[in-house]
């Protein structure tokens, strides 16, 4: 789980990709002694596992899915990309709930200043806007953002300059795409509802009766 904060901004050293699976390597300014094998890294906004790491580097594994399912297949050597390492319960929660698990790309439609802030519109899969709610949270190549304003199959973001600054989203200009990930509690809510029809009638009704019952009250 991450925060969609920012970490670093890596620089991707050399990227694999077969038939069944790819590999990545990464420069980084993350302290190596914090990274751990097994450890969790989101690489814009995309979660993945580090299998080596030394010399300001780390590698990690891509599966299909991943390079299906987002642009990491894009990437190549000298590209920038917005590192995050995964959130531990200390840490305070500046951003949003993010998975790392993309729910989609989406491509930049516009791009302009608005007084001290940059705002972009993107488009997105059409199947992906019904997560998205005004003044609700989303991830962009793993940044934690707001949803400004949400058309039919578009969205639209503010940045202000220090985001700017410290991640990728300086490079974005129009026609690019980029992760989104929508925020999981809008998922999880549908996903709640569209089960009501098949519930027994003793679960269809989550009240005091029902919590009393179970040991909840």
């Amino acid at each position: 789980m991450f925060t969609g904060l920012i970490e670093d901004l890596g620089t991707v050293r050399q990227l694999q990709t077969g038939a069944e699976s790819g590999r990545i390597t990464i420069a980084t300014g993350l302290p190596m002694g914090e990274i751990a094998l097994g450890d969790s890294i989101a690489v814009n906004g995309v979660c993945l596992t580090v299998t080596s790491f030394g010399g300001g580097l780390f590698s990690a594994d891509v599966s299909p899915e991943s390079l299906s399912r987002t642009t990491l297949g894009d990437l190549h050597p000298g590209q920038r990309v917005n590192l995050e390492r995964a959130l531990r319960l200390s840490d305070r929660l500046g951003g949003h709930l993010v998975s790392g698990h993309v729910d989609g790309v989406g491509t930049v439609l516009e791009r302009s200043r608005d007084r001290n802030a940059v705002r972009f519109t993107l488009q997105l899969p059409r199947a992906l806007n019904r997560y998205l709610v005004e003044k609700g949270s989303v991830a962009v190549d793993g940044i934690s953002l707001t949803v400004n304003a949400v058309g039919e199959d578009t969205f639209s973001v503010a940045v202000i300059p220090l985001s700017l600054a410290k991640t990728t989203l300086q490079d974005r200009l129009v026609g690019a795409r980029v992760n989104i990930e929508t925020d999981i509690l809008g998922k999880y809510v549908e996903r709640l509802l569209s089960n009501r029809g098949s519930e027994s009638p003793e679960t269809a009704s989550l009240g005091l009766e029902f919590l009393a019952k179970h040991g909840f009250l």
